[in-house]
């Protein structure tokens, strides 16, 4: 436990002095107001931007709050999961590449410390970026769309912190085995290209990590389907603990690479 705090706090000041708690949720803000903002005053950004024919005039439907939250997840799976991954795809195999890591394994250390401080570390900034996000939106959307209810709100918030959590836990545990270069092409392809495969061929199966965002937002539509939910819920969560042990295991395996 000794170990784990010192690990934590080390990453925990290396967030600070790199400004991550503050530029990266940042991203997520822009990402959280971009939508409501932009579909609530389109028709004057089109007015404004002028150029087009006489007589030319654009039906737009009316959005509803669940179309807006549908239209800010996409928001986080796209730049958002891509700006996570790019982070901390390098997290631990930077350290063993330049040497760093050498400092701490001079001496008997819990690679089970080690692993789960930058996990936890990983985790809290990009659950607390998904959270002031997804908040930002509320805001908007309450004040130009309506409101939905609060508690299917925090359960979507909820569901989408637990597929960070996979997310997360997947891409550091690609960045214990592997090169950094080889993490981050293995994560993208893991993540974001699976979530596009996901969206063009999804239909073919319900229970699948990928599916667990889309679910969220479901909830708030009123349309979800409960059984399918539960086991992808619990699917993520086993593969979570999965990559976490295999993070785990292959930090103490790769010790020996660290350069000198």
């Amino acid at each position: 436990m000794n170990q784990f705090t010192t690990f934590f706090k080390k990453e925990w000041l290396e967030m600070w002095r790199s400004f991550k708690f503050i530029w990266i949720p940042l991203v997520f803000v822009i990402l959280g107001i971009m939508d409501p903002i932009t579909n609530y005053f389109i028709d004057d950004i089109l007015a404004s931007v002028g150029n087009l024919p006489e007589g030319y005039e654009m039906l737009l439907p009316d959005f509803t709050p669940v179309d807006i939250y549908a239209a800010t997840t996409s928001q986080f799976q796209s730049i958002g999961i891509i700006v996570l991954v790019a982070i901390f795809a390098s997290a631990i195999s930077r350290e063993r590449q330049s040497g760093t890591a050498t400092l701490m394994y001079v001496r008997p250390i819990s690679f089970a410390s080690y692993f789960l401080s930058k996990w936890a570390a990983a985790v809290g900034l990009a659950v607390f970026c998904v959270v002031v996000g997804y908040f930002s939106s509320f805001y908007y959307t309450n004040l130009l769309f309506g409101s939905v209810p609060f508690d299917q709100f925090l359960a979507m918030v909820g569901t989408y912190c637990v597929w960070i959590m996979f997310a997360i836990s997947f891409t550091l545990a690609m960045s214990a085995a592997f090169k950094t270069s080889i993490a981050m092409a293995l994560s993208i392809l893991a993540i974001p290209v699976f979530l596009m495969i996901d969206s063009l061929i999804g239909s073919f199966w319900t229970i699948t990590p990928w599916k667990l965002a889309n679910y969220g937002v479901q909830i708030l539509a009123g349309d979800i389907v409960w059984k399918d939910y539960y086991w992808t819920l619990a699917i993520t969560i086993s593969l979570t603990i999965v990559f976490i042990v295999v993070g785990i295991l292959m930090s103490k395996k790769k010790a020996a690479t660290t350069k000198i």
